[in-house]
């Protein structure tokens, strides 16, 4: 969980301190970033937070529900921020169907699909269910984020994987399907895979509303395809085609931002919180072969909220 293994070469480098504890750390910073092997974010995250420190923590927050409420709960209990760090949101072809869809430019959403893949894992851990939680909580979560941050809450979630995981291990090259049903009626549709090495990552979205539809992928000549009829010819959901700023950036300066402000960021602690129940669910479909419902997970969210 914490490792001291090439850390002075980086401390020189950088003009960094190395702590001998991460107690000692803890008690010389006032934010930390969580940005270790998924199994470890929830412990590493809380322990921050029960010393006063404010967490950007990288996604997923725990790979255990109970672990990321329990999280949330310490938070809101002691006034401090913690950002999941859902990054995709902050991508601009993300940002821009969110900004459409809020807008109310595709009209009642119907279908959403997503996918999300490329070249497996190089990591060991990575391979190793009980430290990355799989494809699902590694890669899918992204995007089973992203269904209900656009079409809002997911009243049940069926999913498949193959090949299976077989003794705590995730083949190395794998795809996991999953479809979430949402209170609203809509229907995400949300596939990752792990492929040979080589493979281009390759980050998809095809969502389709009552009054249009959007487009991204990595095949197409624009990064937003826009099929809206109902809008003005000079109204254009269309990241802008400059280089936009990083979206790791992005998504720090929002964090500055809610710590100096106390404004609200476009990724909030629950939101991290339901992205952990969702894989989670997926997980337990995966594993029992039937739709799995979220209201569990959600009454308990709700609670915490």
């Amino acid at each position: 969980m914490f490792a001291h293994e090439g850390a002075e070469a980086l401390a020189q480098r950088y003009d960094l301190k190395v702590h001998a504890t991460l107690d000692d750390l803890l008690a010389s910073v006032q934010v930390v970033d969580v940005c270790t092997p998924s199994a470890s974010h929830g412990q590493l995250s809380l322990r921050a937070v029960r010393a006063g420190v404010h967490v950007v923590c990288e996604k997923p927050l725990a790979l255990d529900f109970g672990e990321a409420l329990a999280l949330a709960a310490e938070a809101r209990m002691r006034g401090l921020t913690v950002l999941p760090a859902h990054v995709v949101r902050y991508f601009g072809e993300y940002a821009a169907l969110q900004r459409a869809s809020s807008a109310g430019a595709l009209g009642q959403l119907a279908i959403l699909r997503f996918v999300r893949g490329g070249s497996r894992p190089t990591s060991d851990w990575f391979l190793d269910e009980d430290q990355s939680g799989g494809i699902v909580f590694d890669l899918m979560i992204h995007d089973l984020d992203q269904a209900r941050w656009l079409a809002g809450e997911v009243s049940s979630i069926y999913a498949v994987q193959a090949p299976a995981t077989a003794a705590g291990r995730v083949p190395p090259e794998v795809v996991a399907h999953a479809t979430l049903v949402h209170d609203s009626g809509a229907i995400s549709q949300v596939q990752a895979y792990w492929g040979r090495p080589g493979l281009s990552f390759g980050p998809s979205f095809d969502v389709a509303g009552s009054s249009g539809r959007l487009v991204s992928s990595p095949t197409d000549a624009v990064t937003v395809f826009e099929d809206l009829p109902g809008q003005e010819p000079e109204l254009s959901y269309l990241p802008p085609e400059t280089a936009e700023e990083s979206p790791f950036l992005s998504q720090i300066k929002e964090f500055a931002s809610i710590l100096q402000s106390g404004s609200t960021g476009r990724v909030s602690l629950m939101d991290g919180v339901m992205a952990v129940a969702m894989a989670e669910a997926a997980r337990e479909s995966i594993r029992t072969r039937r739709a799995v419902d979220l209201a569990p997970w959600r009454e308990l969210v709700e609670e915490v909220a």
